[in-house]
């Protein structure tokens, strides 16, 4: 029988019977700027109206959007407010982004017949956003969507051997790593020095870094401005991917980022 001294104790904070309340809420609030998306303009009574609202619930609600940029209002009326704009100019990039660079992965696995992946930065992780499967036996797959960390991945690498050092902390964090495995950069100095060698070869490698027995090789794909804006990186077993072919495959995959590049605006060097 369990005594009092050795009952669990409740983790200070939200209870439990508080967070379906909030998820509610944010339910609510995700659908009164939905309304506001839908109406481009609409009146208090005609949010609450589209919405199935109260009016004193639907108000709160606006309130909260008007202090996070989601919702602006004028003489009463309410509209969606400037952060809805760049929320969605996030999106639309993405959607560009990888529709820039669908034909040329499709190119390189029918070329290599390994696995290609598009990456963003969602610092301290990579964000994967797009795949081609590779047609070996063996086939590297990565869930859209999933997320590695920064320090021990192809992608990362790229992504941040040109961004300036001094936000290197902030972005993968001052370290100790935990090591995945035996490879695995568990340092920020041994990191600076990797980005360092990843800015002179011109591509990035995660020598089993993230898992054993899978290497990836990855390039910076730059967008307007002539920053790096994704990466784009192969995955293969360690056994198909030997040090005799990494350059090889590194060559192929900069000719692809220089293509893809040009259709968002960036450099081709």
């Amino acid at each position: 029988m369990m005594s009092k001294a050795d009952e669990p104790r409740k983790r200070p904070g939200r209870t439990r019977s508080a967070e379906p309340e909030a998820v509610r809420t944010l339910e609510r609030g995700l659908i009164v700027l939905r309304v506001l998306g839908e109406q481009s303009a609409a009146t208090l009574s005609e949010v609450a109206r589209f919405a199935g609202l109260s009016a004193s619930t639907t108000y709160r609600l606006l309130q909260t959007l008007r202090q996070q940029g989601f919702a602006h209002e004028e003489a009463g009326i309410w509209q969606v407010g400037i952060q809805t704009f760049v929320t969605g100019r996030a999106y639309a990039e993405l959607d560009g982004l990888v529709a820039a660079a669908k034909r040329q992965m499709e190119s390189l696995v029918a070329e290599t017949g390994e696995t290609v992946n598009l990456a963003v930065l969602q610092a301290p992780d990579v964000m994967y956003v797009h795949q081609v499967e590779g047609r070996g036996l063996m086939r590297m797959f990565t869930q859209i969507g999933a997320r590695s960390p920064l320090y021990c991945t192809g992608a990362g690498k790229a992504l941040l051997a040109w961004r300036d050092e001094s936000d290197l902390a902030d972005l993968v964090g001052a370290g100790p790593y935990p090591a995945f495995t035996e490879r695995t950069l568990t340092s920020l100095a041994a990191y600076q020095a990797e980005l360092a060698e990843v800015r002179q070869l011109g591509y990035a490698l995660d020598n089993e870094e993230r898992e054993d027995g899978v290497r990836c090789v990855a390039v910076p794909i730059y967008g307007a401005g002539g920053t790096v804006t994704a990466a784009m990186s192969l995955s293969a077993p360690a056994s198909r991917l030997g040090d005799e072919r990494v350059g090889e495959l590194a060559a192929t995959l900069q000719a692809a980022a220089r293509e893809i590049a040009v259709r968002l605006g960036g450099q081709r060097a």
